[in-house]
């Protein structure tokens, strides 16, 4: 079990005042549309030069699903950005797995890097259409699977039902 504060928050994820948050990309982590693109914007453009940096491991991919990888932040006021890629929900076993390891690779980076603090969103819930409460249960299990070495995790959720969803996993 983590020692770390664990914080269900209603907000903007791009206001956090951490050491990373985290984007929930797409594989080519070019930027696209929703909380991706709001992250993008607030950042600035010297993020999609870092992303295009990051190596592509195939053909267009640079960031597998249930894999992450870091920037910095620029002008967000996070210090990084941990892009991570959660599957497009299709109601196989196999989706909760790659959800859990973009959450779990998501906080293993963060702790690799020494980080202390991380803000998430509600990875695959937007158009990727993972159900609230079954996303919301994963995040929580892999928060408390063990000791992140963070302080300070946090879900920074934008919309009530999404917010209302990890209060009910997390209360």
């Amino acid at each position: 079990m983590s020692r770390a504060s664990v914080q269900v928050l209603r907000g903007d994820l791009t206001r956090q005042e951490v050491d990373a948050i985290v984007n929930a990309a797409n594989e080519r982590m070019l930027g696209g549309g929703g909380l991706d693109g709001a992250i993008h914007r607030a950042a600035g453009p010297a993020l999609l030069d870092a992303c295009r940096d990051v190596p592509e491991v195939r053909p267009g991919v640079r960031c597998p699903t249930g894999e992450a990888r870091i920037t910095p932040g620029f002008a967000l006021a996070a210090r990084h950005v941990i892009h991570t890629v959660g599957p497009v929900y299709r109601g196989r076993p196999r989706d909760a797995v790659l959800l859990a390891s973009a959450f779990r690779a998501a906080l293993s980076l963060a702790a690799e890097h020494a980080l202390e603090s991380i803000a998430f969103p509600a990875i695959s819930c937007g158009v990727y259409g993972y159900p609230l409460d079954d996303a919301a249960a994963i995040a929580r299990d892999v928060t408390r699977e063990r000791d992140w070495a963070l302080r300070d995790i946090r879900f920074v959720l934008f919309s009530g039902d999404v917010h209302a969803a990890w209060v009910r996993a997390f209360g």
